[in-house]
């Protein structure tokens, strides 16, 4: 049975669960998600948890392709404003801080309760991460990502795409462990640094990862991948992220990463309740 440890009390995995997405940023891809004033963040929070979302996954900055690179007191910033309000209002919530520094991911465990890191660069953009991870003794998401987001799209060379991401996770993971770091959530990284094409390969080959017997969290919620193979926009991207989360979840995923709250945990019912009759 997968488990994450969240403050003392472990959250079982063996029903996959699902994060919401909460970004008070100006400049998310999705502008649907884009969070900035206080009531907006209060709005977003309920509506994650009443619809059944698990986690709240806050992020400051947008990593879309191309995206500003903030610093760390931009980020910061931000965070001080949107932390309190969500503390405040629901106390009990299970947060995720989506950040690639150390600094910040510090900033929000130890001031502000925050329960889970989510960083997309593996621990490459800082390298003061893993061992901050280490000392702050919460889970850690490790995504598969090359270069940072304003350069992903030109890293989309590989010698064998699976191969080689499998091969990132194995190094990564064991350097995680090696500090003390248990409990890890393998993230793919979908979109980030992989063509459309690598991006299917990627999801047609996700029961692989579960040679590291680690919890696997799919983000794939409206991303290019849909929006480009359908030829429309995320806007117009449910129905493709409904079917790959569908997928997803068939094939072993432990968490699901989205804006679409309630379709996903639809999702994650219908997949259990067919798996009550799988011989």
């Amino acid at each position: 049975m997968k488990t994450i440890n969240i403050k003392g009390e472990l959250l079982n995995l063996s029903c996959p669960v699902v994060m919401g997405i909460l970004n008070v940023t100006p400049d998310s891809f999705y502008p649907h998600s884009r969070k900035e004033t206080g009531q907006q963040i209060v709005d977003r929070v309920s509506e994650i948890l009443s619809q059944g979302g698990k986690i709240i996954d806050i992020g400051a900055q947008s990593t879309r392709p191309g995206s500003t690179l903030l610093s760390a007191q931009e980020e910061m910033e931000r965070l001080k404003f949107a932390l309190p309000i969500i503390n405040r209002e629901f106390p009990d919530a299970i947060l995720s801080v989506d950040t690639f520094y150390g600094d910040v991911a510090r900033f929000c465990v130890e001031e502000h309760g925050v329960a889970i890191i989510n960083d997309i660069s593996g621990g490459e953009m800082d390298k003061t991460m893993f061992d901050t991870a280490a000392k702050l003794n919460v889970p850690y998401i490790l995504m598969h990502m090359r270069g940072t987001p304003q350069t992903m799209h030109t890293l989309t060379d590989y010698d064998n795409p699976i191969q080689d991401i499998f091969y990132y996770f194995s190094k990564k993971i064991a350097v995680l462990h090696s500090l003390g770091v248990n409990d890890i959530i393998i993230d793919p990284g979908f979109g980030f640094s992989k063509t459309t094409n690598q991006n299917y390969e990627l999801m047609a080959s996700l029961q692989g990862f579960s040679i590291f017997e680690l919890p696997l969290l799919v983000g794939i919620s409206r991303k290019r991948m849909i929006a480009d193979l359908l030829e429309t926009t995320s806007a117009n991207s449910l129905n493709g992220t409904a079917v790959l989360n569908t997928f997803a979840l068939q094939n072993g995923a432990d968490i699901l990463r989205v804006h679409d709250v309630k379709e996903a945990v639809e999702a994650v019912k219908i997949v259990k309740k067919l798996e009550e009759y799988r011989f």
